[in-house]
Order: structure tokens, then sequence, then C-alpha cells
């Protein structure tokens, strides 16, 4: 067995992926969705990833709706479906071929209550469970009302499918994720980014005519999310990539190894706060200089103040945030950029 602890941008996806879908049961949904992520983590680690393919990858990566594949996953040319559930009489043989009996093979992923972890009890073929109720009803009569017969073969069995391969650990290897703030790496006038999408390390991207050597990871420039209808720092980092897919905001995609954490990660509209404060007052960032007086590189205003000057709906553009303040007189403070942390409003 194998235990999987969702992120953060796994149980967001997870969820925001079944509201898209307008399942009717969004908890259903979502641990669904949960359970194809702890299965897509086992075969990055145990299976080589050319024999491999999640059928709904992209859909929850971006959190969009699914094709409505008859299976989860291709492994080894079968077709595999996920099944997932806190109550472990599902996993009896009856049950799962009565949900599904079409596919291959059908992976078990037991939850907990609260979500926060799910583990992999096992697998079975669908013409062993057929065989085994089959079994049961004509020769066993009724079952132990204590002891029931669950259907599971050891995970790992599931590489005995596969030809005699070498181990193939196909982890992502680029240490961004999504919501990270990163530039260019040794160029000293890059702008800051966005990460919006960190790809699989097996998904082929083409720059310029050319298959990139390397993973790739889709970044937006801040600029051009300001122009978007919503206030993107008020969405989820594990959404971002379904705001900029549904509102067609242009990605940049870069190798991994060509980005970097940039020094000074702020741009004008970020939220911040001065943490070394008991109680600090949330800010704006108005403005980000090169230079400035005694290394004060950030000029920000407090939401109180624009709350009381343009209402708690403020609709300027960062562009135009600064100009506006000095237009009705708006008290604007600089501090140096080290001092100054993100105070995320997602």
């Amino acid at each position: 067995m194998y235990l999987y602890t969702p992120d953060e941008i796994d149980r967001e996806r997870a969820h925001h992926q079944a509201v898209i879908q307008g399942a009717d049961d969004l908890a259903v949904k979502r641990i669904g969705n949960l359970g194809e992520l702890a299965f897509e983590q086992f075969c990055r680690e145990y299976l080589p990833v050319e024999m491999w393919e999640w059928e709904n990858e992209e859909a929850i990566r971006r959190c969009n709706s699914e094709s409505f594949s008859g299976n989860d996953f291709d492994v080894f040319g079968y077709e595999i479906d996920v099944k997932t559930s806190r109550d472990v009489s599902a996993f009896r043989p009856a049950n799962l071929l009565e949900n599904d009996p079409d596919d291959d093979i059908i992976v078990m992923v037991w939850h907990r209550d609260n979500e926060d972890a799910l583990i992999l009890l096992g697998w079975e073929r669908t013409e062993t469970l057929e065989s085994k109720v089959r079994t049961q009803g004509a020769y066993s009569g009724d079952e132990p009302k204590k002891l029931a017969h669950l259907a599971a073969r050891p995970m790992n069995e599931l590489q005995d499918l596969g030809p005699n391969t070498a181990h193939m650990n196909q982890k992502p290897q680029n240490p961004f994720k999504p919501g990270d703030r990163v530039v260019k790496a040794e160029d000293a006038d890059a702008s800051v980014a966005v990460v919006v999408e960190v790809l699989p390390p097996e998904q082929d991207v083409n720059l310029y005519g050319q298959t990139m050597d390397g993973e790739a990871v889709c970044v937006a420039f801040p600029n051009t999310l300001d122009d978007g209808p919503g206030n993107w720092r008020e969405i989820h980092p594990a959404k971002l990539a379904s705001y900029c897919d549904d509102q067609n905001i242009k990605l940049y995609t870069y190798k991994h190894a060509n980005l970097e954490y940039p020094d000074n990660p702020f741009t004008p509209g970020d939220y911040v706060i001065k943490p070394d404060y008991d109680d600090p007052d949330l800010a704006v960032v108005l403005r980000v200089a090169d230079d400035g007086d005694d290394d004060r590189d950030i000029t920000v205003a407090f939401c109180k103040h624009l709350e009381k000057e343009f209402g708690e709906q403020m609709e300027i553009p960062p562009a135009n945030l600064r100009s506006r303040c000095d237009e009705v007189g708006v008290d604007s403070y600089s501090y140096n950029h080290d001092e100054l942390s993100f105070k995320q409003q997602y």
C-alpha cells in the first residue's frame, strides 16, 4: 500500500475541477479527482513513463471539464479506472463490478474523512473480480457477517503487467509551483513573471520549432494578468491555469533551468505587509523602483486609506494606481523590498 498526501494545489484543483464539471455531488467528484492524482503519483514513481497515460491530466491541471473518457488511465495497454471511497465495503468484488464492469483493471483508493491523506490499497483485474463473484455465489454461500472479502492485489505487482524494463522515476525536477514569482536567469533586466502551469516532465514542448530539452514552466506577466476581467491576485494559484485558459491570457513557456527566483518579487498591485509589526496593516504596492533613496525601492499605500478614498470595490488598474493616489492626495510610504512580505488575498 502507498500513502498519498495531497498538497494545497492538489486540493484546490480537485475541488475547482469538480465545480467546473458541474458535479451533482462535489465531495464525491473532488475525492475522485484526488484518487486520480494519487494514482498518477504512483505511476510517476514506479512505472516507465512512456507506458502510461492519464486521460484527465490536462482537465484537472486546468480545472476544465473532463472529456468523459471511459477510463481514467491507460497503463501497459490496459484500461484502468480509479475508485476512491471512505467506505471500504465499496471495494468488495460485487460492488466494484456493479459500479464499473467495463474496464480492464480497477485501482482502489481509500481516503480519510478530512481528505488529507489517501491510501492506495491495491488493484484487481475485472475478469478476476467476475470470477470471484461467481465463485462466492456458487460455492461460498453467505459470507461471515464479521468478515467480508475485499479484492486487492498489491500495488507494486502492477509493474509485472508490463515488459521487463528498468525503473524510471519521472518525478518533476523543477522547484517551481503555481503562484511563484520568477525571472529569466542571468538576465539583469528580466521582468518578474508569475508561474501559472508546471508541465509534467514527459510533456513534449516545442519552442521555435525545436523540442525543449528539459521540463517546461508556463508563466504570465503581471501587466497582462492585470488586463484581465478579474483581480488575479485574489485567485488561488491552483486556479490560475483555469483562469488564464478561460480568459485567453497569453502564457510564455520556459525551460525550468532558465528560470530563477527574483531578489525583488513585487510588482504594482501586490498586497503586502510589514511582518515585523505586531499587527501590520495591509498595503498595496504602487511602485517598484530599480533604485531609491536609502534603498527604499517599494512604494505602497495602505488599504484603509485607499478604501476611504476610493471605496471597498476599488477598480483602478495597478498601472494607474500611483497617479490616482497622487491626484487625490493618498499618503504613500517607501520601504526596502526585504522589509515586506506578500499577504495573499485568496
